[in-house]
């Protein structure tokens, strides 16, 4: 996925960067070293989008070259399974994305050597999962809320809090923890597997490999506010880590609930080893090069500003939707202002707003809803389409962009007048849906359909790959189909807090 044609991020300096300190530290460790991964291993398209030119996949790159010293464990907490949580960028359920990542693991060339449901509580769901996984050759373990967790650190370190759970065998020098999400227990896995081999007389050890926050970025620096604003439900501030100022008077940032655990997990590691740990500070338990891989600071730093922006809107829809409470966007809101930005500096939001009061004033909106869309190209030339009996805003919008990157005149039809009136004759009179203008999705399939004899259409439908990591914004909070096919075309995506219809329920 191309997110930026400009360039403010080295990937090999960072990789060169990133595996030298990941060695320097399992080198403390004479036999094995547990390595929590915060964030997204693979498709990290928040890094990508705030790090112009970071490769999305880079942090599988490395572990690729790593991968005869390399064991994989995934985390899923059972409660995201019960609840369903969706990962945003994909559309899918945790659980699903689990499934997903396993699979892109292997085409990496690297086994998951195991799957963890944490915080197992007997849920239906988590165990249909774990049967699902079992019949298709997948180990899974089942790990239980720690007992004692978090004031009675004599219990948690114990065989009835961390040795209650299964013990997970490995067999290379570095472990990496991973899982869909923040809470999926990737902490607890460690720490229990952890407990375990120093029961066995393994002397392993733990630590973070981190992206964000940059702990050698200042706290007020956009990729560190960006990263605020991309937790914005987990309420993760960045601040200054007192314990590293104070040990080595060097002011550093990390994030309020990794300095908030501290030193409760550092007792804990200390209880485990039956030693001192060689952690002083939160920031020490991290090993994160990426501010090495940086070689453009004002465009990374304006880059963030967009990331924030985009998660604002992003919350705004979320709180119109009810999956967000009134604090969240306050918070998303306040964010927004210690950045200095506004929605307006965004540059697709404007035009697609103009788009939108075009389309009312002509009179030709659809169930009294007037909808607008713009798109930025990697040029910089903004297209913009409306909504219309015919079309959902998102379909034009769409359409005009591949006839813009082709070179076809606007009054060109790419889709022939019968297909689109079968597509409304059986969306209306056979599957008796009361909104029977093309979404994005049916008119992508109705592009396709049309380029077989329509050589213009098949330009157009070929230029569709350079849309690819486009700024779009949609006036309207979009229906499933549009956006399913804007999900399809990798395109960033924002949209105002509204919905595109009267109708209180939307099908497609």
């Amino acid at each position: 996925m191309q997110i930026s044609t400009q360039k403010g991020f080295d990937n090999e300096k960072y990789l060169k960067e990133q595996a030298a300190a990941i060695f320097e530290r399992v080198s403390h460790f004479n036999d094995k070293l547990y390595l929590e991964f915060g964030g997204k291993i693979l498709y990290d398209y928040h890094a990508a989008r705030v790090l112009p030119g970071f490769d999305p996949n880079v942090k599988m790159r490395l572990l690729e070259q790593m991968k005869d010293k390399v064991d994989v464990i995934l985390c899923i907490h059972a409660g995201a399974i019960e609840r369903k949580k969706i990962r945003a960028d994909f559309g899918i359920t945790y659980d699903v994305d689990a499934l997903k990542t396993i699979d892109d693991f292997r085409d990496w060339g690297i086994d998951v050597k195991a799957v963890v449901i944490t915080r197992y509580e007997n849920q239906a769901p988590a165990k249909a999962f774990k049967n699902k996984l079992e019949m298709r050759g997948v180990k899974v373990f089942l790990h239980y809320p720690t007992k004692g967790y978090p004031a009675d650190v004599d219990l948690i370190v114990s065989d009835e809090g961390y040795g209650a759970n299964e013990y997970i065998s490995t067999e290379k020098p570095i472990v990496v923890v991973t899982g869909p999400g923040p809470g999926s227990g990737k902490l607890a896995t460690c720490l229990c597997n952890l407990y375990h081999e120093n029961k066995k007389g393994i002397k392993a050890g733990y630590a973070k490999f981190e992206t964000f926050p940059i702990w050698d970025l200042p706290v007020d620096h956009k990729v560190n506010i960006a990263y605020e604003a991309a937790t914005v439900d987990l309420k993760d501030v960045v601040m200054i880590d007192r314990d590293h100022l104070k040990t080595y008077n060097k002011s550093v940032v990390n994030y309020n609930r990794d300095i908030e655990a501290f030193h409760l997990l550092k007792r804990i590691i200390e209880k485990i080893t039956g030693g001192e740990s060689m952690y002083r500070s939160p920031t020490d338990m991290g090993v994160n090069r990426a501010s090495m891989g940086i070689v453009d600071d004002v465009l990374i730093s304006e880059a963030s500003r967009q990331e924030i922006i985009r998660r604002y809107f992003r919350c705004a829809v979320e709180y119109a939707m009810g999956l967000a409470d009134k604090e969240t966007f306050d918070l998303s809101s306040e964010i927004m202002d210690k950045a200095e930005a506004k929605a307006e500096d965004r540059q697709v939001v404007v035009p697609a707003r103009e788009a939108a009061r075009m389309a009312e004033k002509k009179g030709k909106g659809n169930e009294g809803i007037f909808c607008g869309a713009s798109i930025q190209l990697s040029d910089g030339t903004i297209v913009t389409g409306k909504n219309s009996p015919l079309m959902h805003a998102s379909s034009s919008l769409i359409i005009n962009a591949a006839k813009h990157l082709a070179g076809l005149p606007d009054s060109m039809y790419l889709i022939p007048q019968n297909i689109v009136d079968s597509v409304k004759h059986l969306k209306k009179d056979i599957l008796e849906r009361k909104m029977v203008s093309l979404d994005l999705d049916e008119t992508l399939i109705a592009m396709g359909i049309s380029a077989l004899s329509n050589p213009a259409a098949q330009l157009a439908l070929e230029r569709l790959k350079e849309l690819r990591g486009c700024e779009v914004h949609l006036t309207h909070i979009p229906t499933p189909g549009d956006e399913a096919g804007l999900r399809k075309l990798k395109v960033n995506l924002t949209c105002d807090p509204e919905y595109s219809s009267k109708s209180l329920f939307i099908s497609g």
